[in-house]
């Protein structure tokens, strides 16, 4: 199915797999809403970028109001936008622990709600990036999986909400991915990690294979791991 003319808003944008996913439209001929706190538009054209942080409603409201009114419409949003912090339970400090409930799981919350009132009428789909953190619990990732239990939970229940209206939903369940989002200090993941995990490529290629799908069928989880991690169904 042909991409071309759509619009997508993507929260998470200016890098990784968010800077990825909006490339991959963009040669695609997708118009792009980009939310990012930096407001970058990737040098790309047809798009609208504006400085988002996902735990602002208003903020996410004016970006999805501001590519509806220049493009018509949304038809596509991927909640994207993620942080993680990795320790003990009792370690992690309540910061990160805030900040992954708050941008992980109130992020998608607060992105699909924004872009809802201008997808109704419309055939389109919402393409939540979760983890295979959001299918099974892992040892020093408790606050994490609990924020991405919630994204999977969350597009599980939409399901039965949008199939009326002919919007799809799925989530998007990647194990190791090499990006820099959990390499800062302070977050418990070091470089060393990154060999052997997947790139943020890998992982838009899935997005845009769910959504390039006839609108005949939905695709409702799909789960993708590097060739050196271990599969747990």
């Amino acid at each position: 199915m042909s991409l071309e003319g759509k619009t997508a808003v993507i929260t998470g944008a200016s890098r990784g797999i968010g800077a990825a996913v909006a490339r991959m439209l963009h040669e695609r001929g997708v118009n792009l809403g980009l939310a990012s706190r930096s407001g970058d538009d990737l040098g790309l054209e047809n798009v609208v970028a504006l400085p988002c942080d996902v735990r602002d409603l208003d903020a996410l409201t004016r970006l999805c109001d501001a590519t509806a009114e220049r493009f018509g419409g949304i038809d596509i949003v991927v909640p994207n936008a993620g942080v993680g912090a990795y320790g003990s339970f009792l370690d992690l400090s309540l910061e990160h622990l805030d900040e992954m409930l708050d941008v992980n799981l109130k992020g998608t919350v607060y992105a699909i709600r924004a872009a809802l009132p201008h997808m109704l009428g419309r055939e389109g789909d919402v393409v939540t990036l979760a983890s295979e953190a959001g299918r099974r619990g892992l040892p020093y990732e408790a606050v994490y999986c609990a924020s991405k239990f919630g994204q999977v939970g969350l597009t599980r229940a939409l399901d039965h909400e949008l199939r009326e209206h002919g919007i799809r939903c799925t989530n998007v369940c990647p194990g190791g991915v090499a990006t820099d989002f959990a390499l800062e200090e302070g977050r418990g993941r070091t470089p060393d990690v990154l060999p052997g995990m997947m790139t943020a490529e890998d992982v838009a290629e899935v997005v845009v294979f769910v959504l390039e799908r006839p609108r005949r069928f939905r695709i409702l989880e799909t789960a993708l791991r590097p060739m050196t991690e271990q599969s747990w169904g």
